[in-house]
């Protein structure tokens, strides 16, 4: 029996002890945080926007949703290419740690996880989630 790994691309970043991922393929740059700038609206996780390479971003915070109230500081920006979502197709998400692009096949999920699961890495002594942005923005605008 010939059994055949599908390893994917997936950039891996951290939002206080705990890791999520990414498709490496949605992600467009990590980034020094910039001066965001915020103003009165009523979209759930948009937490301002911010000017990469000439164009507005809006800067999602996905902390809270995903790991609580208690989520630390965010030290750098990942940017994720979102074409068709907003004008410059790009959502910069806060993120607290250096990133890691890593091989690994994309595990089914399992269990009573959210909708915006969209797969399972185990790495090493760790089981990662990966996100689907998208899945996960429709469901803060529901909550």
């Amino acid at each position: 029996m010939n059994l055949t790994l599908n390893p994917e691309t997936f950039v891996l970043f951290p939002l206080g002890k705990k890791r999520f991922a990414f498709l490496a393929g949605d992600v467009s740059e990590l980034a020094r945080p910039d001066q965001a700038q915020t103003f009165p609206h009523t979209t759930p996780l948009l937490t301002g926007v911010v000017l990469r390479r000439n164009q507005i971003v809006p800067v999602a915070d996905v902390a809270p949703a995903l790991v609580g109230p208690d989520a630390p500081a965010r030290k750098f920006y990942l940017v994720l290419n979102r074409p068709g979502r907003n004008k410059a197709g790009r959502t910069a998400i806060p993120v607290t740690g250096e990133c890691e692009l890593t091989q690994a096949e994309r595990l089914p999920v399992t269990g009573k996880l959210p909708p915006y699961v969209c797969g399972l890495l185990s790495l090493q002594d760790e089981i990662v989630e990966v996100l689907d942005l998208d899945r996960l923005m429709a469901a803060e605008v529901r909550s």
